[in-house]
């Protein structure tokens, strides 16, 4: 099992995916967090007032901290894709089962891979964020840590940004073509489930449904409101329960993915 750990680590960081990776959502968390900070300080948006705009301190600074996430997500969904997905294009598959012929192995050091992976750049990116973030809410006369649960959302965020990539895991086994997998994954990730979320609470039974969507349930996890176009969702999960949400979307993407890889045919 170590060496096929090993072997994963040195795949992935001998490529210049990693570092490109890396810069793209370093990049996003600092300018996001610039943004939204600048944004919600300004007086003519928080004089208006709006659904889902930050009434206190605490939610200004979790609202400016995560503003990355949504772009990191995606990438490390990507990277997920990716992990799999390029090794059936390259057919470098083949080889891989044939150095270590325990399929469920292979898939295991993966899943530790992108796990890692997901928090190294999750912590990347809040380091970003919180360095810009902070500066700019203190330099408006904003305190950028009034209450501790602002340490469990940082925190929490590196949970998320690794159960995204083993959702890309599973989405990169199931669709075998990698441009069509990354293509269709960032697309409902992005698009398509982010506007189902937003229309489902306009009639109780998606009320009742979207909290357990994987977008809902991330925000859910970082303590961020939910807004559909009916304005706040009322019925979000607690931070425990998008957790658990979101774990359950990755583990069943890991495993169906994993019992495809054991049981299909590669050549």
């Amino acid at each position: 099992m170590s060496k096929a750990i090993k072997a994963e680590f040195r795949k992935f960081f001998t490529t210049r995916l990693w570092w490109g990776m890396l810069i793209a959502i370093v990049a996003a968390g600092a300018a996001l967090a610039a943004l939204f900070a600048l944004l919600f300080t300004s007086g003519t948006v928080m004089g208006e007032g709006g659904p889902g705009l930050p009434t206190t301190d605490a939610e200004l600074a979790r609202t400016t901290f995560t503003s990355g996430i949504a772009v990191g997500y995606l990438l490390t969904l990507a990277i997920g894709v990716m992990t799999v997905g390029a090794e059936y294009r390259h057919k470098t598959i083949t080889a891989t089962f044939l150095a270590e012929p325990k399929r469920s192995v292979v898939m295991a050091a993966k899943t530790i891979l992108l796990l890692v992976v997901g928090a190294m750049y999750g912590f990347a990116s809040l380091v970003a964020s919180v360095a810009t973030g902070a500066t700019i809410l203190s330099s408006r006369g904003h305190e950028p840590f009034a209450d501790a649960t602002i340490w469990r959302t940082l925190a929490l965020s590196l949970l998320v940004l690794g159960l995204w990539s083993l959702i890309g895991l599973g989405v990169g086994i199931l669709i075998p073509n990698q441009v069509a997998a990354l293509l269709i994954a960032v697309g409902v990730a992005w698009i398509v489930e982010p506007i189902i979320g937003a229309v489902l609470p306009l009639s109780d039974v998606g009320a009742a449904i979207a909290p357990y969507l994987p977008s809902q349930a991330t925000n859910a996890t970082l303590d961020v409101q939910n807004v559909g176009f009916g304005g706040p969702v009322a019925n979000q999960l607690t931070w425990w329960g998008g957790a658990l949400v979101l774990t359950g979307y990755a583990v069943v993407m890991a495993l169906i993915g994993t019992v495809r890889t054991v049981r299909s045919d590669i050549s």
